[in-house]
């Protein structure tokens, strides 16, 4: 359906024509003055230069063509403003049409487009931690979001499983256990179901045999040549790095579930290998990739670039492949077996020049049409209350499970204290309301901005918080439920101001999630979600619902709050939490 700008636009525009001016003229914007008007139209200002003519005569001359049915309050002031208040029929007619409307009335424009989104990309045998959270739930709410408008959505988590790491794992474990059947070349038998590991033991290996190949050149040179011969097919090297894959997968797997994210596609680094020959050799043979001190790269630099923009790499001096490889290799597979319409990439904003050259050589290579959208959402760090990068108390690197944890720890204390469910709900409550405070609290931030993470800010109850709008939702659904069946009541005209202000907040719904699609911006619909709820508490507190005597005007209020409760609901889906039942 419509957007009620555009409709009210168009209808300014239809009176500036009838009043014998251009319609360009007449745009409508929401007012910056609340407490004055609603919307209003400064297009007599720019007009009075055209048509030589006061600009408070054209306004007044427009106003008079205006049809007062839609209107409450249609006023021509100085200089030239037109200053305009919906009459209650037309919000009832709009938000009657929004009730019954699928997806609330926003077009799908992505019906038949497919996205993949990547994000996530940790690395196997190396545990989660608070690096990954930003990518996980900022990259959750951006597919939700492009599914919310219609696309066919593909988030892939691009696993880190096919470099050096493996390597140094397979040389640290044949060090502490030769003679297992793995290393032996000669093996022919079938290789053990279970891995020669736990997966604490394997989280332990690799920080062990990094750190080896820091101070031992004769391990780290191991550690490539296993690398070499692992990518190139040796069996017991292909069956530990199976293990390994099994069992990080799996804990991943756990923790994302843990924080409502979740992949369509668990493809890595391996999976791009075999597409890299075939490119590399296709860039080689086209004159794109050309040689530079012993290495193949793609001058990817342009005339209008501002700064210098490096060569992308794509073979080393010693013929290994690196990032810029495997994510050209992934392109080329994303493209055979998804034919997306659309990739989009989130990372740390540090990856930008990164993932410039990677494009751009894409795009030249024809891996994708040079009009392919490719986008990199680059966000900002987590900080601690000291405004440096969030670190355990020791100065570590906080795993993200703990994270979780403590987050979790610290609601389910408030609830116990505050006792705010029965003890048989407390946990199933403590988690809901754990996760809204952990994802709203880095939601609501601008993605490529730092914020600080604050516990006892994110979980507060009170203020632009997870919590809280969890809080709105509930109460709405107390009063519903008390109310009895609610679901096909028809929207009717405002009976107050209170009531106004919250249809005025509902109708922002559609160009709100419009502009967060188009901005890639999650914060933009926190944004929207706390200030319908702050209308949704005011109308509460100033209107007597479920006790109003006057049946008719209770059903009115009933369904008003039932379809906020609804956008709501739909909103905190997108950003990737759910409302308890009570709190």
């Amino acid at each position: 359906m419509e957007k009620i700008l555009d409709i009210i636009t168009a209808k300014m525009q239809k009176a500036f024509e009838e009043a014998g001016y251009d319609a360009s003229f007449g745009r409508v914007t929401v007012s910056n003055r609340p407490d004055l008007c609603e919307y209003q139209c400064n297009g007599a200002l720019s007009a009075a230069k055209q048509y030589k003519c006061a600009p408070i005569q054209i306004a007044k001359n427009v106003a008079e063509k205006l049809d007062a049915a839609d209107y409450s309050m249609v006023d021509a002031v100085m200089p030239g403003f037109i200053n305009l208040k919906l009459s209650d029929a037309f919000l009832q007619n709009y938000l009657e049409e929004m009730r019954t409307a699928e997806n609330f009335g926003v077009v799908k424009s992505g019906e038949g487009k497919t996205i993949v989104v990547d994000y996530g990309g940790p690395n196997v045998a190396k545990p989660l931690h608070i690096g990954h959270l930003r990518s996980a739930i900022i990259g959750e709410s951006i597919k939700r979001l492009y599914k919310f408008f219609g696309y066919n959505t593909i988030g892939d988590i691009h696993l880190g499983d096919w470099g050096l790491q493996m390597g140094l794992i397979i040389t640290e474990l044949q060090e502490r256990q030769p003679d297992l059947c793995y290393f032996d070349p000669g093996y022919t038998g079938e290789y053990p179901a279970e891995p020669p590991f736990t997966l604490a033991e394997l989280e332990e290996i690799y920080p062990a045999a990094s750190a080896k190949k820091k101070v031992d050149e004769a391990f780290a040179e191991k550690a490539h040549v296993a690398t070499f011969e692992l990518q190139s097919g040796r069996p017991g090297y292909r069956a530990i790095w199976q293990h390994i894959m099994k069992l990080s997968v799996a804990d991943m797997t756990r923790i994302y579930d843990n924080l409502d994210v979740h992949f369509e596609s668990w493809l890595g680094e391996s999976d791009a290998d075999p597409f890299i020959p075939a490119m590399v050799e296709d860039f080689k043979a086209r004159g794109l990739a050309v040689q530079s001190e012993g290495a193949w790269v793609i001058p990817v630099a342009e005339e209008t670039d501002k700064k210098e923009v490096p060569p992308c790499i794509l073979v080393k001096s010693d013929g290994s492949a690196i990032y810029a490889t495997t994510d050209l290799a992934t392109m080329v597979q994303r493209m055979q077996d998804f034919k997306p319409d659309e990739m989009f990439y989130i990372t740390d904003g540090r990856q930008s020049l990164h993932f410039e050259q990677v494009f751009r050589a894409a795009k030249k290579g024809g891996i994708v049409p040079a009009d392919f959208p490719l986008t990199h959402l680059g966000f900002g760090t987590m900080n601690g209350k000291d405004g440096k990068p969030f670190k355990t108390r020791d100065g570590g690197v906080m795993r993200l499970e703990q994270l979780i944890a403590d987050m979790t720890e610290f609601v389910r204390a408030k609830v116990v204290e505050n006792k705010i469910v029965e003890e048989s709900e407390v946990e199933a409550t403590t988690a809901k309301i754990a996760l809204a405070a952990l994802k709203y609290g880095d939601l609501s931030n601008q993605p490529t901005k730092n914020y600080v993470f604050d516990m006892d800010k994110f979980a507060a109850f009170e203020g632009n918080t997870g919590p809280y709008i969890l809080y709105t939702i509930v109460r709405i659904k107390s009063i519903l439920a008390k109310y009895g069946a609610w679901e096909h009541l028809p929207i009717q005209a405002p009976a107050n101001p209170y009531a106004k202000d919250l249809m005025l907040a509902i109708t922002k719904f559609g160009p709100s999630m419009e502009t967060a699609l188009k901005s890639a911006a999650p914060n933009l619909v926190c944004a929207y979600i706390y200030e319908l709820a702050g209308c949704v508490n005011k109308f509460y507190h100033e209107t007597r619902i479920l006790t109003e005597e006057n049946e008719e005007l209770k059903a009115g209020y009933i369904a008003l709050i039932g379809l906020a409760k609804r956008i709501l609901e739909t909103c905190i889906g997108i950003l990737g939490f759910s409302a308890p039942e009570k709190m």
